[in-house]
Protein backbone atom coordinates (compact mmCIF):
# COMPACT_ATOMS: atom_id res chain seq x y z
CA UNK A 1 0.00 0.00 0.00
CA UNK A 2 2.77 2.42 0.97
CA UNK A 3 4.53 1.69 -2.31
CA UNK A 4 1.41 2.56 -4.35
CA UNK A 5 0.95 5.84 -2.43
CA UNK A 6 4.58 6.77 -3.03
CA UNK A 7 4.24 6.00 -6.73
CA UNK A 8 1.07 8.11 -6.98
CA UNK A 9 2.77 11.03 -5.20
CA UNK A 10 5.74 10.81 -7.59
CA UNK A 11 3.40 10.88 -10.59
CA UNK A 12 1.56 13.92 -9.20
CA UNK A 13 4.84 15.73 -8.53
CA UNK A 14 6.02 14.99 -12.07
CA UNK A 15 2.76 16.33 -13.49
CA UNK A 16 3.22 19.58 -11.55
CA UNK A 17 6.81 19.87 -12.78
CA UNK A 18 5.76 19.24 -16.39
CA UNK A 19 3.27 22.12 -16.20
CA UNK A 20 6.09 24.52 -15.26
CA UNK A 21 8.19 23.50 -18.27
CA UNK A 22 8.23 25.62 -21.41
CA UNK A 23 6.96 24.06 -24.64
CA UNK A 24 9.66 24.30 -27.27
CA UNK A 25 9.94 23.62 -30.99
CA UNK A 26 13.28 22.67 -32.53
CA UNK A 27 14.20 23.84 -36.03
CA UNK A 28 16.52 21.49 -37.91
CA UNK A 29 16.71 17.74 -37.44
CA UNK A 30 20.34 16.85 -38.17
CA UNK A 31 23.24 15.81 -35.96
CA UNK A 32 23.40 19.09 -34.05
CA UNK A 33 19.74 18.63 -33.16
CA UNK A 34 20.62 15.40 -31.32
CA UNK A 35 23.19 17.26 -29.20
CA UNK A 36 20.68 20.03 -28.49
CA UNK A 37 18.08 17.50 -27.37
CA UNK A 38 20.58 16.04 -24.92
CA UNK A 39 21.22 19.51 -23.48
CA UNK A 40 17.52 20.43 -23.34
CA UNK A 41 16.65 17.22 -21.52
CA UNK A 42 19.46 17.86 -19.02
CA UNK A 43 17.95 21.20 -17.98
CA UNK A 44 14.53 19.71 -17.11
CA UNK A 45 13.00 23.05 -18.15
CA UNK A 46 11.46 22.25 -21.54
CA UNK A 47 8.83 20.07 -23.14
CA UNK A 48 10.09 19.30 -26.62
CA UNK A 49 6.92 19.36 -28.73
CA UNK A 50 8.62 18.33 -31.96
CA UNK A 51 10.97 19.30 -34.77
CA UNK A 52 10.49 21.40 -37.90
CA UNK A 53 12.51 20.36 -40.94
CA UNK A 54 12.17 19.86 -44.69
CA UNK A 55 8.75 18.59 -45.88
CA UNK A 56 10.46 15.36 -47.00
CA UNK A 57 11.38 14.64 -43.35
CA UNK A 58 7.81 14.85 -42.03
CA UNK A 59 6.98 11.96 -39.68
CA UNK A 60 10.58 10.90 -39.18
CA UNK A 61 12.04 10.79 -35.69
CA UNK A 62 15.17 12.27 -34.19
CA UNK A 63 15.76 10.24 -31.06
CA UNK A 64 12.38 10.35 -29.27
CA UNK A 65 10.99 13.38 -31.12
CA UNK A 66 9.06 13.56 -34.37
CA UNK A 67 9.37 15.97 -37.28
CA UNK A 68 5.94 17.60 -37.13
CA UNK A 69 6.21 20.38 -39.69
CA UNK A 70 8.39 22.76 -41.69
CA UNK A 71 9.17 26.46 -41.88
CA UNK A 72 5.59 27.23 -42.92
CA UNK A 73 4.55 26.34 -39.36
CA UNK A 74 6.46 28.95 -37.36
CA UNK A 75 3.40 31.17 -36.96
CA UNK A 76 1.17 28.26 -35.89
CA UNK A 77 3.44 27.18 -33.06
CA UNK A 78 4.16 30.75 -32.02
CA UNK A 79 0.39 31.27 -31.65
CA UNK A 80 0.28 28.14 -29.47
CA UNK A 81 2.76 29.77 -27.09
CA UNK A 82 5.79 27.68 -27.98
CA UNK A 83 9.37 28.86 -27.73
CA UNK A 84 11.84 28.01 -30.49
CA UNK A 85 15.44 26.84 -30.65
CA UNK A 86 17.40 26.71 -33.89
CA UNK A 87 19.00 23.28 -33.98
CA UNK A 88 20.40 23.42 -37.50
CA UNK A 89 24.18 23.15 -37.35
CA UNK A 90 26.83 25.61 -38.48
CA UNK A 91 30.32 24.90 -39.81
CA UNK A 92 31.37 26.81 -42.91
CA UNK A 93 28.47 29.24 -43.01
CA UNK A 94 25.96 30.77 -40.63
CA UNK A 95 23.60 31.60 -43.50
CA UNK A 96 20.85 29.10 -42.66
CA UNK A 97 20.84 29.73 -38.91
CA UNK A 98 20.85 33.49 -39.48
CA UNK A 99 17.98 33.25 -41.97
CA UNK A 100 15.84 31.22 -39.56
CA UNK A 101 16.67 33.54 -36.66
CA UNK A 102 15.66 36.62 -38.66
CA UNK A 103 12.36 34.96 -39.61
CA UNK A 104 11.59 34.19 -35.96
CA UNK A 105 12.47 37.73 -34.89
CA UNK A 106 10.21 39.17 -37.58
CA UNK A 107 7.36 37.02 -36.27
CA UNK A 108 7.96 38.17 -32.72
CA UNK A 109 8.56 34.57 -31.63
CA UNK A 110 10.10 33.64 -28.29
CA UNK A 111 13.60 32.30 -28.97
CA UNK A 112 15.03 30.28 -26.10
CA UNK A 113 18.47 30.65 -24.53
CA UNK A 114 19.57 27.20 -23.36
CA UNK A 115 22.35 26.38 -20.90
CA UNK A 116 23.33 22.77 -20.17
CA UNK A 117 23.19 21.69 -16.55
CA UNK A 118 26.89 20.75 -16.74
CA UNK A 119 28.11 24.07 -18.16
CA UNK A 120 29.61 26.76 -15.94
CA UNK A 121 28.62 30.37 -16.59
CA UNK A 122 29.82 33.32 -14.54
CA UNK A 123 27.09 35.50 -13.07
CA UNK A 124 29.07 38.38 -14.59
CA UNK A 125 28.64 37.06 -18.15
CA UNK A 126 25.79 37.85 -20.56
CA UNK A 127 24.32 35.35 -23.01
CA UNK A 128 22.16 36.43 -25.98
CA UNK A 129 18.82 34.92 -26.93
CA UNK A 130 18.85 31.87 -29.13
CA UNK A 131 22.31 30.84 -27.90
CA UNK A 132 22.98 27.35 -26.58
CA UNK A 133 25.76 26.38 -24.20
CA UNK A 134 26.52 22.69 -24.54
CA UNK A 135 27.78 20.27 -21.89
CA UNK A 136 30.93 21.15 -19.93
CA UNK A 137 31.37 24.52 -21.62
CA UNK A 138 32.86 27.29 -19.49
CA UNK A 139 32.06 31.00 -19.79
CA UNK A 140 34.04 33.28 -17.50
CA UNK A 141 33.45 36.72 -15.99
CA UNK A 142 32.94 39.71 -18.25
CA UNK A 143 32.08 37.61 -21.31
CA UNK A 144 29.44 38.84 -23.77
CA UNK A 145 28.00 36.24 -26.12
CA UNK A 146 25.63 37.47 -28.80
CA UNK A 147 22.40 36.07 -30.18
CA UNK A 148 22.02 32.74 -31.95
CA UNK A 149 25.46 31.38 -31.03
CA UNK A 150 26.65 27.86 -30.31
CA UNK A 151 29.16 27.34 -27.50
CA UNK A 152 29.80 23.68 -28.03
CA UNK A 153 30.83 20.80 -25.78
CA UNK A 154 33.85 21.55 -23.63
CA UNK A 155 34.54 24.98 -25.14
CA UNK A 156 36.22 27.59 -22.94
CA UNK A 157 35.44 31.30 -23.30
CA UNK A 158 37.72 33.21 -20.96
CA UNK A 159 37.32 36.55 -19.19
CA UNK A 160 36.18 39.66 -21.06
CA UNK A 161 35.75 37.94 -24.43
CA UNK A 162 33.08 39.26 -26.78
CA UNK A 163 31.49 36.85 -29.27
CA UNK A 164 29.19 38.49 -31.79
CA UNK A 165 25.91 37.01 -33.07
CA UNK A 166 25.56 33.88 -35.22
CA UNK A 167 28.96 32.47 -34.26
CA UNK A 168 29.94 28.92 -33.33
CA UNK A 169 32.72 28.08 -30.88
CA UNK A 170 33.18 24.37 -31.52
CA UNK A 171 34.07 21.47 -29.26
CA UNK A 172 36.98 22.03 -26.82
CA UNK A 173 38.03 25.28 -28.52
CA UNK A 174 39.66 27.84 -26.21
CA UNK A 175 39.09 31.58 -26.59
CA UNK A 176 41.54 33.28 -24.24
CA UNK A 177 40.91 36.51 -22.36
CA UNK A 178 40.08 39.87 -23.98
CA UNK A 179 39.46 38.41 -27.48
CA UNK A 180 36.88 39.77 -29.90
CA UNK A 181 35.13 37.29 -32.20
CA UNK A 182 33.03 38.78 -35.00
CA UNK A 183 29.67 37.83 -36.50
CA UNK A 184 29.08 34.53 -38.32
CA UNK A 185 32.44 33.09 -37.21
CA UNK A 186 33.27 29.40 -36.84
CA UNK A 187 36.08 28.38 -34.48
CA UNK A 188 36.93 24.71 -35.14
CA UNK A 189 37.32 21.93 -32.60
CA UNK A 190 40.41 22.09 -30.42
CA UNK A 191 41.51 25.49 -31.70
CA UNK A 192 43.20 28.03 -29.45
CA UNK A 193 42.82 31.78 -29.82
CA UNK A 194 45.60 33.66 -28.03
CA UNK A 195 44.90 36.43 -25.52
CA UNK A 196 43.61 39.71 -26.91
CA UNK A 197 43.12 38.54 -30.52
CA UNK A 198 40.52 40.19 -32.77
CA UNK A 199 38.75 38.01 -35.36
CA UNK A 200 36.60 39.72 -37.96
CA UNK A 201 33.26 38.69 -39.42
CA UNK A 202 32.66 35.51 -41.46
CA UNK A 203 35.96 33.87 -40.55
CA UNK A 204 36.39 30.08 -40.36
CA UNK A 205 39.19 28.73 -38.15
CA UNK A 206 40.05 25.11 -38.94
CA UNK A 207 40.13 22.42 -36.26
CA UNK A 208 43.26 22.33 -34.14
CA UNK A 209 44.53 25.72 -35.29
CA UNK A 210 46.31 28.32 -33.18
CA UNK A 211 45.54 31.98 -33.81
CA UNK A 212 48.28 34.34 -32.63
CA UNK A 213 47.58 37.36 -34.85
CA UNK A 214 44.47 39.42 -35.56
CA UNK A 215 42.35 38.29 -38.53
CA UNK A 216 40.47 41.10 -40.24
CA UNK A 217 39.52 39.57 -43.63
CA UNK A 218 36.84 36.92 -44.13
CA UNK A 219 38.08 33.49 -45.17
CA UNK A 220 39.30 30.10 -43.99
CA UNK A 221 42.38 29.96 -41.75
CA UNK A 222 44.19 26.80 -40.65
CA UNK A 223 47.40 25.73 -38.96
CA UNK A 224 49.64 26.80 -36.11
CA UNK A 225 49.94 29.69 -36.50
CA UNK A 226 46.75 29.94 -38.55
CA UNK A 227 47.13 31.14 -42.13
CA UNK A 228 44.59 31.83 -44.84
CA UNK A 229 44.03 29.13 -47.45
Amino acid sequence: MAGRKSCKYTEQLQAVMDKTKKDIILIGGGGHCKSCIEVLESTNKYNIIGILDLPSELGKKVMDYEVIGNDDDYEKFKTQGCSFLITAGQIKSAKLRKQIFDQLVELGADIATVIADSSRVSKYATIGRGTILMHNSFVNAGVEIGENCIINTGAVVEHDVKVEQHSHISTTAVINGDCRVGEEVFIGSGSCISNGIVIGDQVVIGAGSTVTNNITAAGIFVGSPAKKI
